[in-house]
């Protein structure tokens, strides 16, 4: 008898809504291809490792923000010093320094630029607090030896911009130093060693940095006051003014001047400061019956023709 063949069971196919969940179709997706096990396996993969990594990179995302934060505020001193000898190109440097870029202190000195050994500290440090004054940060520096009690610069920062003021209430004479500082910056400050005073006064100045220039408004004033000099025997020299004159057109131009006040050295000169570039051209004159007394210094401060002395810078 031959072998009975086994029938197989008929196929049965199920309705998609009765069929496990992993082989079913959303009836709402849109027209397509249907999934496949494997892609809907690699589906409910990713889910639930994305699901899983969710807490992990929120706590990364927080420790980053956090650890911005400290850096922020407890940045140290340093990093001021730093922005001030590359703003200055190594000529006024902040050293010593203590505290933080927020609430800290520091020596001022004078330099030659970078590689000089020339270099001159004023006596005591300048202490300055900074914080969150509206839209711009308040700037707070003391100083017992040379500035005017408490001197207050409101900073604003921007996007590619910047901006700094004296306020209203600020106006007047902000700080004195001994002319003997100067000698710090090398030739010919040095070799003059100045006797005296220089005193610095603001009148509504603003100074704004946008696209890599400098524009001021408002006026800076710097006096020299009973100036003296180690090459000349005629004390006090004088008393000078130099006054650097805010653009008023908007060109990002200021104006220059130099003026004698009172004295035998009559000195006088006027230029341009612009995008970081200073043209100057003066002189120097001996006042009557004083020039073989001043001939030296005439020689040193600039250069002769005949009775007088050309300064140019630019």
């Amino acid at each position: 008898m031959r072998p009975r063949t086994p029938i197989k069971p008929k196929r049965r196919w199920l309705p998609r809504w009765k069929m496990p969940w992993p082989f079913r179709r959303d009836p709402h997706a849109l027209s397509g291809p249907p999934s496949t096990m494997w892609a809907d396996s690699r589906q409910m993969e990713w889910g639930v490792v994305g699901k899983h990594n969710a807490p992990l990179r929120w706590s990364i995302a927080g420790l980053v923000l956090g650890i911005l934060i400290c850096l922020v505020a407890f940045a140290p001193a340093s990093w001021l010093a730093r922005t001030v000898d590359e703003a200055t190109e190594g000529h006024l440097l902040l050293a010593d320094t203590r505290g933080s870029i927020w609430s800290g202190s520091a020596l001022l000195v004078l330099t030659g630029g970078r590689g000089s050994r020339d270099s001159s500290a004023l006596p005591g440090r300048i202490e300055w607090n900074m914080g969150v004054s509206g839209t711009a940060l308040a700037l707070r520096l003391r100083q017992a030896c040379c500035l005017n009690g408490e001197v207050l610069l409101l900073l604003r920062p921007g996007l590619g911009t910047a901006s700094v003021s004296l306020p209203a209430g600020s106006q007047g004479w902000v700080a004195r130093w001994p002319a003997s500082w100067l000698s710090g910056l090398g030739t010919p400050w040095n070799t003059l060693q100045l006797g005296g005073s220089v005193r610095l006064s603001a009148t509504n100045l603003k100074i704004d940095w946008a696209q890599g220039r400098w524009r001021q408004s408002g006026q800076l004033d710097l006096d020299f006051l009973n100036l003296s000099s180690r090459v000349s025997t005629v004390d006090p020299l004088g008393s000078y003014r130099f006054s650097v004159i805010g653009d008023s057109a908007g060109a990002g131009v200021s104006r220059m001047v130099l003026s004698t006040q009172e004295g035998a050295l009559l000195l006088s000169g006027e230029g341009t400061f612009s995008a970081g570039k200073a043209r100057f051209l003066g002189e120097a004159n001996a006042a009557p019956d004083r020039e073989a007394a001043l001939n030296n210094l005439l020689n040193i401060i600039g250069r002769r023709q005949g009775a007088r002395s050309v300064i140019s810078i630019g």
